[in-house]
């Protein structure tokens, strides 16, 4: 497998809809992502990885805020993170995770979030933000309160800057919560 990851310009808009279409089998998602792609206060890092020339995933981070902390930690959500089902369980998903938050350090951002399976993203370093007093932009479905996560791009004492986090105007309805 030769996987390339590289980020993406507006020319690959179709080509993201068509990886998050075929990931979640449904055009929420797609056009939520198409949504965040096109918002210019989401400050998008987007991602897509082919395998060979298929687009096989696509990975988004957009900007976000701790409230009363704005200028002193640097945040961003990591939301949607797609694979096309014939590639799933190859570890692109992981490459995809390993790959922006390698861009994203070098971008002096502090502090990653993602709404997660809690399974999944603590194999790449996340742990629960909540444990931390960093609250959700929205309240978490009951039982799934672990799943609202967070990954420091630097060495930071997390519990210095609990409060609620806020994201662009996109992600910031209470349905994606």
């Amino acid at each position: 497998m030769s996987l390339l990851i590289r980020e993406t310009t507006e020319k690959d808009f179709q080509t993201i809809y068509d990886v998050e279409y075929r990931a979640f089998n449904e055009a929420a998602e797609a056009e939520l992502t198409e949504k965040l792609l096109k918002e210019p206060t989401a400050e998008a890092l987007s991602l897509l990885a082919y395998e060979d020339d298929l687009p096989v995933g696509h990975i988004v981070f957009t900007k976000a805020y701790i409230k009363n902390f704005e200028n002193k930690i640097s945040a961003m959500v990591l939301a949607p993170l797609a694979i096309i089902p014939s590639h799933r369980g190859q570890g692109i998903g992981g490459e995809l995770i390993r790959a922006g938050l390698k861009i994203l350090q070098k971008k002096s951002v502090d502090l990653v979030f993602v709404l997660g399976h809690i399974d999944y993203y603590p194999r790449h370093g996340f742990q629960p933000a909540l444990a931390f007093g960093l609250q959700p932009p929205h309240p978490i479905q009951a039982g799934l309160e672990d799943a609202w996560m967070v990954q420091a791009l630097k060495p930071l004492d997390l519990n210095k800057f609990a409060g609620q986090v806020a994201t662009n105007i996109i992600l910031d309805q209470p349905e994606y919560w």
